[in-house]
């Protein structure tokens, strides 16, 4: 695969202006600090191809389902995170011509994404249509350490002229969302205030009534020399701008330090919003563009510190998994309760923004190992905290008496997802919420959480489960009708192997908690327990007769079975160039499905049935979901395979880098990031958590030297290295930590080291 740009072990950059590319580079180089992101688009005007975009976190709008035929259940809207206020603007002038790198000959441009500090910086010079030559450089962030805050840093530089330019500094919230079903403008006035070198716009969701205020303030310096400047200001409707000219001579530097605030009555009060905007950028403005960035720099420090991989000897692997990590924090910080994990985060619109499943199947294992407990409580609390909806989402499809499915794609509990067979058929989603609160029990010992919070939760999943399925007198079995598993090339099917095992384990998880609980309120009445025993039981599992492998579902049997790799090249990805019909038809798997599975209760399975299944569905796999190859990855790595691991951990560490799915100008696969850290510390270093203890099992790849990262278990950090011939433990943490590798099993305590050998790799 050709990579889009060039490789670096903490870099993103690229060293020459190619316009097809811009708007993957605006997904790839987008910055965002967990509250707010925006996409990699230009300060100053530009008329070629984009997708401008600015995304405030937990801010979104209802937008009415668009669908062919309506079906009972169906959610009323699908909810959209909003494209708002266009903050970055800065339109230069020059011979009352516009600024615009699609119209002026480009020369020497460079971008840069630094991972390490968190900053988008470009640099270019330009011949304008009358040989006039400039020179741009710009840097900017969103602040870590202040969520609330952003700036730039925008110098110009004439190069064979002095001559007057003239400077528009605005905010502009006249926007629209790209994937607007019914192309409405989602943003209504709120007010607009204007003033020298700062202003204010505030605007509201229709329907929802949330309101984002984005304030600024700037300054003009000359060199190292703050100049007194006297700006024309301007409104009007969601617009506020400063204006001026100014002689720019010749060889020197003349720079615009901007400062923005963006704050929601998310956060807010209706009062407080917009005061706390522009209190907040009159701060920064006050303490000044270098402070702000170190702040910013400083906080990146503290999160690389625990949540780096060190990988030697490969740098494009390096990049990719620290772009990977970087994305991720950019996305979730863990600082704000009312947030979650959107699938595009804040690199695009695609998704609606909104939460999915992969929340608690990939990026929960991410946070409780890199992050503090407290993330992934956060995590798990938004699900309780929305508890009753997932129950009214139930009722809308039939169930009763409490029984809680959550819904595939929600921004505040109800389901928004427009499409009948995930709405009603991709159900496996309720099993992964149950098992990200057992995943996260094992990890953490919170009992209180799971006794308080976890449990009526897995109580209310275990009682869905337990009404859809249905007793089959043909098979004498409890059987799943009418599903979509994981694999959303099949669609409609009986049996998915996958949800029938999650959904069978979650009615013996619920058992399990209710017999510990048992003295507690709201226990399992004794039908419901007669019920989900006599369930969990009598499952019906298709199989393939004499063989350890697990069919994915009824009738699997009757495909056409063919490898994936006899798919023609200019027909991947096949969901861009095939019909619905045949790829329905087809064996093609686009996710794990079955191994899915196989990842999640992998001691419930021997290294033999492991093996024969991963042999039998890896070759049909198409990878087409971002959230595929790293399951595959941890497999292939836990059977031994590394060649193959290795080649699924490039595939989803640079999946969007390198563009393998042709989609990434779109947005970001963020959730699927997590999967790719996965791929490393669960799949390369093999590292499980069982019976309070924390196993380790690794491989080299024969690409690396080395590769070394911290993870947190039962609170403790632990720093862990692996060599071409041993393995290195060391806890930095307070209290001691049980870790086993191979036969050996010790207590580590704190601040100390342990050494094992290891032979063969």
């Amino acid at each position: 695969m050709h990579n889009l740009f060039e490789i670096d072990e903490w870099k993103v950059f690229e060293t020459k202006f190619d316009p097809s590319k811009q708007e993957q580079a605006e997904s790839i180089f987008s910055i965002g600090n967990g509250s707010f992101g925006q996409r990699a688009n230009f300060e100053e005007d530009y008329s070629g191809k984009s997708l401008q975009g600015s995304y405030v976190g937990g801010v979104y709008y209802p937008d009415k389902t668009r669908v062919g035929w309506w079906k009972n259940g169906y959610p009323e809207y699908f909810a959209k995170v909003l494209n708002s206020c266009n903050w970055i603007g800065i339109r230069i002038e020059i011979d009352e011509a516009k600024l615009d790198l699609a119209k002026v000959e480009v020369r020497n441009f460079y971008r840069e994404l630094d991972m390490k500090t968190g900053t988008l910086t470009r640099k270019f010079r330009c011949i304008l249509a009358d040989g006039k030559e400039i020179e741009v450089q710009s840097l900017r962030f969103c602040s870590m350490h202040n969520e609330e805050i952003a700036a730039i840093k925008y110098t110009i530089t004439p190069i064979n002229f002095s001559g007057n330019i003239k400077f528009t500094i605005y905010l502009d919230g006249n926007v629209i969302n790209a994937d607007a079903n019914y192309d409405e403008i989602f943003w209504l006035e709120d007010t607009q205030r204007v003033g020298v070198k700062k202003g204010v716009v505030s605007s509201r969701t229709k329907k929802t009534n949330f309101l984002v205020a984005t304030a600024m303030r700037f300054s003009f310096w000359k060199n190292d020399e703050l100049l007194d400047i006297h700006p024309n200001c301007a409104q009007k409707s969601l617009y506020i701008d400063n204006h001026f000219e100014h002689y720019l001579e010749k060889g020197n530097s003349y720079t615009i330090k901007k400062y923005v605030s963006i704050t929601s009555t998310l956060n807010h009060s209706e009062f407080d919003t917009v005061a706390m905007a522009i209190n907040n950028v009159t701060a920064a403005y006050t303490g000044g563009f270098d402070i702000l960035l170190s702040e910013h720099q400083n906080s990146w420090a503290e999160i690389w510190k625990h949540a780096d991989i060190q990988i030697e000897g490969d740098v494009s692997a390096q990049q990719a998994i620290r772009f990977n990590i970087f994305q991720l924090f950019q996305t979730y910080t863990g600082k704000n309760p009312k947030l979650n994990i959107g699938p595009k985060g804040f690199t695009g619109e695609k998704y609606g923004g909104a939460t999915y499943w992969d929340t608690e199947a990939y990026c929960i294992p991410f946070y409780l190992k890199t992050a503090p407990q407290e993330v992934s409580r956060q995590l798990l609390m938004y699900r309780f905290n929305q508890l009753e909806r997932a129950i009214e989402n139930a009722e809308k499809l039939g169930f009763k008496n409490g029984a809680a499915l959550y819904p595939m794609v929600t921004m505040n509990g109800e389901e928004c997802h427009n499409e009948w067979e995930i709405t009603f058929e991709e159900i496996h989603r309720n099993g992964a919420i149950a098992f990200a609160i057992y995943n996260y029990l094992r990890h953490t010992d919170d009992w209180e959480y799971v006794q308080f919070y976890g449990r009526p939760v897995v109580f209310g999943i275990a009682r869905f489960w337990a009404q859809r399925f249905n007793w089959s007198e043909d098979r004498e079995k409890y059987v799943m009708l009418g599903v979509t598993g994981p694999n959303e090339y099949e669609n409609n099917v009986n049996n998915n192997w996958y949800t029938n095992y999650i959904a069978k384990w979650c009615l013996e998880f619920a058992l399990e908690l209710n017999d510990k609980y048992s003295n507690n309120a709201h226990p399992l009445s004794a039908e419901e327990v007669g019920q989900f025993k006599s369930i969990s039981s009598n499952v019906h599992f298709p199989e393939i007769a004499g063989t350890p492998i697990f069919l994915q579902q009824d009738g699997f049997l009757d495909k056409h079975l063919q490898s994936a790799s006899e798919i023609p090249n200019n027909e991947r990805p096949i969901n861009q160039h095939w019909s619905w019909d045949r790829i329905l038809r087809s064996p093609f798997i686009k996710q794990a499905d079955v191994l899915q599975g196989i990842y999640l209760f992998e001691d419930h399975f021997s290294l033999e049935q492991i093996e024969a299944n991963f042999d039998y569905y890896e070759p049909m796999t198409v990878h087409e979901s971002s959230l595929s190859p790293c399951i595959h990855s941890i497999l292939a790595s836990k059977i031994k395979k590394e060649e193959k691991a290795y080649e699924l951990y490039l595939r989803t560490s640079r999946l969007d880098l390198d563009d393998y799915n042709k989609e990434v100008g779109e947005g970001l696969h963020i959730t699927s990031m997590a999967g790719t850290w996965m791929s490393i510390v669960e799949g390369m270093a093999g590292i499980r958590v069982k019976n309070d203890c924390l196993y380790l099992d690794p491989i080299l790849p024969q690409h690396w030297q080395s590769y070394s990262f911290c993870v947190y278990f039962k609170k403790q950090p632990l720093k862990i290295s692996i060599f071409q011939n041993k393995l290195a433990i060391e806890n930095v943490g307070t209290a001691n930590v049980r870790i086993s590798y191979i036969n050996e099993q010790i207590d580590l305590i704190p601040k100390s080291e342990k050494v094992f050998s290891i032979k063969g790799l």
